[in-house]
């Protein structure tokens, strides 16, 4: 190879095509800045700049200039990619990482663990306890679990329905979400309102109003509070139409449930409506044929 400071055998001949699409690359904003580097060489390689000049240009070693010089004038654009590298050789085979992933995935009961999850330090000595692998850190365990679509850590909360006519029971208020009552679409006067209980809530008060945000200053929330007790929130919801009706109450019950009730159903369009379905748990202020009775005599409502 040539000195770095004399003349390159390795002259770069550009056709029309190729320099405009090397100029876009060392022009590119949001291309990788290695792709910029390198085209900027070979378009100076071009221009018939000696490699010293090129390196001091670009801001690279004199022997980068001399690589990728040398790639583009026996590859063309092909010489600028990278070239796989071999890499670490792979110290647990595939069939270990699947094997571990597969215990990741079992509830620790099955194999007589007293957990209800896994910890990565658990699953590690259950790895090495049934001799999969004799040694193994966390972090590995960690990225092969972080790589595969599978999460085993996370987990949801659900409870297993007891009640034999859940699905009857349950399909009414889907349909009602959907839209639909006894088969048929409802109508335009014809609601869905959706209602729940908020319990304990702390009312706090802050000892100083909240100051706004202003020119470098965040907004400012003051640190003491005053409690106010625990209070109940009630809430519904009208499903199709997205409005929102609450109130605070020192207590749930009967009555404030009768209140949030009255809130709703003394505007409109519930007022006149033709019917306004209400879709409640079975909380003892709103559950058995006692409510659905005092609901239709005060308000109208088919519950």
């Amino acid at each position: 190879m040539a000195p770095t400071g004399g003349r390159s055998p390795f002259q770069i001949s550009l056709r029309a095509s190729q320099r405009r699409l090397l100029k876009a690359q060392a022009r590119g904003q949001a291309a990788p800045w290695r792709v910029v580097v390198r085209a900027r060489i070979v378009l100076d390689a071009a221009a018939g700049l000696p490699n010293a000049l090129i390196a001091r240009r670009v801001r690279v070693a004199p022997n980068t200039v001399l690589k990728w010089r040398k790639r583009f004038f026996e590859e063309g654009f092909q010489g600028l990619r990278d070239r796989k590298r071999p890499g670490r050789p792979r110290v647990f085979p595939a069939a270990v990482v699947a094997c571990a992933k597969a215990v990741a995935c079992e509830l620790p009961a099955t194999r007589g663990v007293p957990l209800s999850r896994w910890s990565l330090g658990e699953l590690r000595q259950q790895l090495i306890a049934t001799g999969l692998v004799d040694d193994i850190s966390t972090t590995t365990l960690w990225r092969w679990l972080d790589a595969d679509a599978i999460k085993p850590w996370q987990h949801r909360s659900w409870i297993f329905p007891r009640d034999p006519e859940f699905a009857a029971k349950a399909g009414v208020a889907l349909d009602l979400y959907e839209g639909g009552f006894a088969g048929r679409a409802l109508g335009a006067d014809e609601f869905v309102i959706s209602a729940d209980e908020k319990t304990s809530i702390q009312a706090r008060c802050r000892c100083h109003p909240t100051l706004p945000p202003g020119q470098a200053r965040m907004m400012r929330v003051e640190h003491e509070y005053q409690r106010g007790g625990a209070l109940a929130y009630l809430a519904a919801w009208d499903v199709h139409h997205a409005r929102l009706f609450g109130r605070c109450e020192p207590s749930t019950g009967i009555e404030p449930f009768g209140r949030l009730v009255a809130q709703v159903m003394t505007v409109e369009p519930y007022a006149s409506a033709e019917r306004v379905f209400w879709v409640v748990d079975n909380g003892s202020s709103h559950r058995g044929q006692a409510s659905i009775q005092r609901l239709e005599a005060s308000t109208r409502i088919c519950a």
